[in-house]
């Protein structure tokens, strides 16, 4: 019986390198997407469930898990996104808040509607996105900064809470993703010294699987 992941984010730059990893690896993929241009990225395939969905709506995540087969093993949360603000006396408290909620909502209620399907299933993978940029702090990102720290207390909270069933729960922190958006974003960047998103979805694809047993509550750079 095929093993089935959860990637959240599916139709994104990164989400379509680690969906198609996932794919090639035999496993069966749920993918959630809101507007139909997002469905261009991600082609028709074997294995591939695609699925309309609002995640920041608890009955959105809970949807998503509900059109996922058994065993369900693996839980990419890839949703997330940056917005440049000023310094923070220059930036309205909405837009910080709009950062965490961006970042933090829907890898919580996915948590809460995948994880008791995990546990059913003998145990499996959650994994979260952070960002090295938390380590070097620059101004106007106090949002995304606070946002992606939360993430990591996140991760060690279902660590702690989840271990004992068997749910190996790691984030990936990575730097600068060669994606599309953000070459465009940075046209005159060094794109040479950016991370390909096929490399870090093997580095997903591996954490998803049960050889990556003895990795759990771990903060990964990549």
């Amino acid at each position: 019986m095929a093993r089935v992941a959860v990637v959240t984010g599916g139709t994104g730059g990164l989400g379509t390198a680690v969906t198609g990893k996932l794919l090639r690896e035999g496993w069966q993929v749920v993918v959630p997407w809101v507007n139909e241009s997002e469905l261009e990225r991600l082609p028709k395939a074997d294995g591939l469930t695609l699925v309309q969905a609002d995640l920041f709506d608890p009955q959105g995540a809970a949807s998503v898990v509900a059109h996922a087969g058994e065993p369900l093993k693996a839980l990419v949360n890839l949703v997330g996104g940056f917005a440049m603000g000023g310094r923070v006396h220059e930036t309205p408290v909405e837009d910080f808040e709009a950062q965490l909620r961006l970042n933090l909502r829907p890898g919580y209620l996915m948590a809460q509607a995948a994880v008791p399907r995990i546990i059913a299933a003998g145990g499996g993978a959650v994994i979260n996105v952070s960002s090295q940029s938390i380590r070097r702090p620059f101004a106007g990102a106090a949002g995304y900064l606070t946002a992606k720290t939360a993430v990591l207390a996140f991760t060690d909270a279902l660590h702690a809470e989840y271990a004992k069933d068997k749910v190996r729960v790691n984030a990936i922190l990575p730097s600068v993703i060669d994606t599309p958006a953000n070459r465009e974003s940075q046209p005159d960047a060094n794109w040479s010294s950016w991370t390909s998103p096929e490399s870090i979805a093997d580095t997903i694809a591996f954490l998803c699987d049960d050889a990556s047993a003895a990795i759990r509550g771990s903060h990964i750079n990549v």
